[in-house]
């Protein structure tokens, strides 16, 4: 047992503490962070956008297809550019579309943190959109009809009482999204930026050993999901509290 203990401690020291190779993971727990973050706000920018764009076309295209408008025209080529966005996004590995920004659409820029955030958000976006479309179309239609009653027009009756009950119906699922983000950056690595993975993959490099260095990985998101799990859990409840 004492062997086994003190064979644990020796890997430890090796991998984290000699040259001060705990810094490479701070550094990692920190691009992370940021990316993860900043995607989030990327994703629920264009989520709103283009589930917004697609519950309007759905809701309003009988009645404006009928005058054939240039705003009709507009928004069903709106809708479409959105429909091929979520196709297309959906339908292909985050991985694929990290490195089509990072070598392909801005294989000039010198930004590591920013291609990535670019990527994520745009690959969460497409998710938290349908996410958004499903909570806005599964309010009761009789809400739109009494907005139009109090004298609201169509944009007022989703921004004062569409939208709140929207937002209260699908926060447990967006915050859920967000931990799905989270892991999903763990491929950041790939473009060679020193994320968590990225990290590991350094320090065994020079101690070749893998063992420790991601099993500490493996730690820290599990730490990280295990905390936004309990702030998921504390909203929902909270949330079926409000409800009675």
């Amino acid at each position: 047992m004492m062997e086994w203990f003190e064979g644990i401690k020796s890997q430890f020291i090796l991998n984290f503490i000699e040259k001060s190779r705990w810094k490479l993971m701070l550094t990692g727990l920190k691009n992370t962070l940021i990316i993860t973050i900043l995607a989030a706000i990327v994703g629920v920018i264009i989520g709103i956008i283009v589930a917004s764009i697609r519950t309007t076309y759905d809701n309003n295209k009988e009645s404006m297809k009928r005058k054939k408008t240039f705003g009709y025209r507009l928004l069903a080529f709106f809708n479409g550019i959105s429909k091929i966005y979520l196709t297309v996004i959906r339908g292909t590995p985050v991985v694929v579309q990290l490195l089509i920004m990072y070598l392909v659409i801005f294989a000039s820029s010198k930004n590591d943190i920013l291609v990535a955030t670019l990527a994520f958000g745009i690959n969460s976006g497409a998710y938290v959109a349908e996410i958004l479309r499903g909570g806005i179309m599964s309010i009761d239609k009789g809400q739109f009809e009494a907005g139009r009653s109090l004298g609201f027009n169509y944009v007022q009756t989703m921004i004062y009482i569409i939208i709140p009950q929207t937002i209260k119906n699908v926060i447990p699922t967006l915050l859920n999204e967000f931990i799905a983000l989270l892991k999903e950056t763990s491929v950041a690595g790939y473009v060679g930026i020193m994320d968590l993975t990225r990290a590991s993959y350094s320090i065994k490099g020079v101690t070749y050993t893998a063992f420790m260095p991601l099993i500490a990985v493996a730690l820290i998101y599990l730490l990280l999901v295990m905390l936004l799990t309990y702030f998921v859990g504390k909203v929902e409840r909270r949330l079926r509290k409000s409800e009675r």
